[in-house]
């Protein structure tokens, strides 16, 4: 299974597979590194495919002077991450392993190799410890594989799953539903025994709160934010003044009966704003999707009679077990399906948690994650400068609010339906297989190149 450790994970922006899994290989690379640490006098990175060509607007070079400084996602502060950055930039000198300094120049011993074609996954890192006499301490290559992910280049092939035994093993819909007939549990339940069977109940109860605690603190942090976004595309964040705009008709009797959704929208660009500019966010299960989820449990929180705590932690559950799904027998990589597989698959584990916390059926659930795919099936990822803004941020607001509309068509039906969800999981993985490179996270096609930035 895939946990709700693996597809909710705590990091900063501005995305996961560019941002999060470098700085999560760095690291890794780094610290392995062991007794040879303190004989290695350079570090070497070379970046390819999607890495080569975005990595600058994602900020990929940040993250793998952080990693490699010792930081790691879930607990690096966003406040300081630049300065860090800045210092090694500054003073030409790396704390490897936040230990030993090394002379360390980002123009040229971080390279963008935008040539070279990466044999295994379009998201590829190579890393190289070098000694004193030219030798090679320590080498690795990794791909950054979506959500946070990373697998080391020679492990592709390994099941992307935990081989733990769990109680209820499923590889798809199909068997998911089977499971839940036998054992007359939910969707939730299945996923939290299986959950117990890897960890402590403390210890899932305290993510769980955690990452619920820290998608509604960012919300609210891009809700009281203003300026410009990073990255020189003049963005302007707009989260807080679509706020006052809502709270202005409000309070002057001029709600339209859309409001409602008005304020789903703004909860999600209010989240994608702050990952633009490396705020803390959760992957859910991407960075460049991150606004989905968390804006459709605001909804149920803020707008839902009877809403419960109970019911917000059924909804991250039942979303993990529709997530783990895509991420098993598709993809959540942009880089290899396209934004289908990012805002498509949190729309599709946002539909199936609401219809979840709502008190929907198993056969309902799995319907409301069909139909949230099924209407983002061929969607491109081509970010404007290789930058997680246009047309992400409002990307997320659309996506959020197909969500809310997918659970409602299924709660109002009994669940029976025509496309199943394995179904509509197999057309996403062909179809991401059948769309050109350059409109996979390249900005080499769509949007990225019909926009003129200046």
């Amino acid at each position: 299974m895939i946990s709700v450790f693996e597809l909710f994970k705590i990091g900063i922006g501005p995305s996961s597979s560019h941002t999060v899994g470098p700085m999560r290989a760095a690291y890794g690379f780094a610290t392995a590194l062991g007794d040879d640490l303190a004989r290695v006098v350079r570090v070497e990175v070379t970046l390819y495919g999607s890495l080569a060509w975005t990595g600058s607007g994602h900020a990929t070079d940040k993250a793998i002077i952080l990693g490699l400084a010792g930081q790691v996602p879930d607990t690096v502060d966003p406040d300081l991450a630049d300065g860090i950055v800045a210092e090694v930039s500054e003073q030409h000198s790396l704390p490897l392993c936040g230990r030993r300094r090394i002379r360390f120049d980002r123009a040229t011993d971080i390279v963008f190799d935008c040539v070279t074609q990466p044999p295994r996954h379009p998201n590829t890192m190579l890393f190289r410890a070098i000694g004193a006499e030219g030798e090679v301490l320590g080498e690795q290559r990794w791909c950054s594989v979506g959500g946070g992910f990373v697998v080391p280049e020679d492990e592709m092939d390994a099941p992307a799953v935990s081989t733990a035994d769990v109680p209820y093993p499923f590889a798809d819909g199909a068997e998911l539903l089977v499971r839940v007939e036998e054992s007359g549990l939910s969707i939730a339940e299945i996923i939290w025994r299986n959950e117990l069977a890897l960890r402590p109940e403390v210890e899932i109860r305290t993510h769980v709160t955690r990452v619920l605690d820290t998608m509604m603190l960012c919300i609210d942090r891009g809700l009281r934010t203003e300026g410009e976004l990073p990255g020189g595309l003049k963005v302007q964040r707009r989260a807080r003044s679509l706020l006052a705009s809502v709270e202005r008709m409000a309070g002057s009797n001029q709600m339209l009966p859309h409001a409602p959704m008005d304020r789903v929208g703004l909860f999600a660009i209010a989240v994608n704003e702050e990952n633009a500019a490396g705020g803390r966010v959760v992957t859910a299960p991407t960075n460049g999707a991150a606004g989905v989820v968390p804006a459709v449990l605001r909804y149920y929180r803020d707008m839902v009679p009877g809403s419960t705590p109970e019911g917000m932690e059924r909804f991250v559950l039942t979303a993990t077990a529709i997530g783990g799904l895509f991420k098993r027998n598709a993809s959540i990589s942009g880089a290899e399906v396209g934004c289908q597989g990012e805002v498509g698959v949190a729309c599709s584990m946002a539909a199936a948690g609401l219809a979840a916390a709502l008190g929907g059926s198993n056969a309902q659930i799995e319907n409301a994650a069909e139909i949230g795919m099924e209407h983002h099936l061929g969607m491109t990822c081509d970010p404007v400068g290789g930058l997680v803004q246009i047309p992400c941020i409002e990307r997320n607001a659309f996506g959020a609010i197909k969500a809310i509309t997918a659970a409602s068509l299924a709660l109002h039906g009994d669940g029976t339906h025509r496309v199943s969800l394995d179904q509509v999981i197999a057309t996403m993985r062909q179809t991401g297989a059948d769309m050109q490179s350059k409109y996979k996270e390249t900005s080499l096609g769509g949007l990225a190149v019909n926009f003129t930035e200046c």
